[in-house]
């Protein structure tokens, strides 16, 4: 296959994608003998599908989501609490285009990163730009990044991104600094580009981490005016899942009991 006489050929127009099907195309086309348009047809759509693939696998090593953790990986038949509605229509991403938020509330463990990530899984098959970090964790990289000089390429990138997933809010208290690049980003992303943000606090103590109340006020007035919440509540899939496997029954794949509060 890869020493096909049309290779170079191919290679030298960048459609080098279409040596992997033109043999089995071929014989599709004498079979049904296909006209000549409809041959090159077949072989254009099998070089747009390897491109667009090509292209979710490099945005989704590039965003940081978990490939596995998708909404089809979501076991609602066990939470039958879960807004399926709600989730669908987000699932269609028209809260991007939108550049509306997600605030994901709930306990540790039932299931809220998973949400999360599936929401910018489904963004990126749209060719959305997704990046995906914990809040704690990308917070830190733009502290160490001034040192090195890179903050503001690192910056330029969390604002650039279609759609930012900033997951475990709260769960660390916030440096001085660190509130103020948070309150940056939410600021400089107001009504140009929607965040989904996961906490395991109740959304009447996410001023408490910011530890500035003027701060944290215009934080979270501007990630509010537009947004989605989702209230995740239920038993940890961790411990149970570790209760489950004690008593020697597999469990299931982890669900979420949510309510949907505007």
């Amino acid at each position: 296959m890869m020493t096909h006489p049309l290779l170079p050929k191919l290679r030298e127009l960048r459609l080098s994608g279409m040596v992997h099907t033109l043999d089995v195309r071929a014989a599709q086309a004498m079979e049904r003998q296909l006209a000549p348009i409809e041959f090159l047809a077949l072989l254009l759509d099998d070089e747009l599908e390897r491109r667009s693939h090509t292209r979710l696998a490099r945005r989704l090593a590039q965003s940081g989501c978990d490939s596995q953790k998708t909404l089809a990986h979501f076991d609602f038949s066990a939470a039958p609490g879960v807004n399926r509605t709600l989730l669908q229509d987000l699932a269609t991403c028209t809260f991007i285009s939108r550049h509306e938020n997600v605030l994901l509330c709930g306990p540790t463990g039932v299931g809220k990163s998973h949400v999360a990530n599936a929401l910018g899984i489904e963004a990126l098959k749209r060719d959305y730009r997704v990046l995906s970090r914990s809040i704690h964790r990308l917070l830190n990289s733009l502290h160490a990044a001034r040192a090195s000089g890179a903050q503001p390429r690192l910056l330029g990138k969390v604002l650039s991104a279609d759609l930012l997933i900033l997951d475990d809010f709260g769960l660390h208290p916030l440096t001085p600094q660190a509130a103020q690049d948070l309150y940056e980003i939410i600021s400089e992303r107001y009504e140009r580009g929607s965040i989904i943000i996961t906490s395991n606090r109740a959304f009447e103590e996410w001023a408490e981490p910011f530890s500035n109340d003027l701060l944290a006020s215009a934080a979270l007035d501007r990630l509010t005016h537009h947004t989605h919440m989702l209230i995740i509540r239920g038993e940890s899939y961790r411990q149970l899942s570790r209760r489950k496997e004690v008593s020697g029954v597999t469990p299931a794949l982890p669900a979420d009991n949510a309510s949907q509060a505007q």
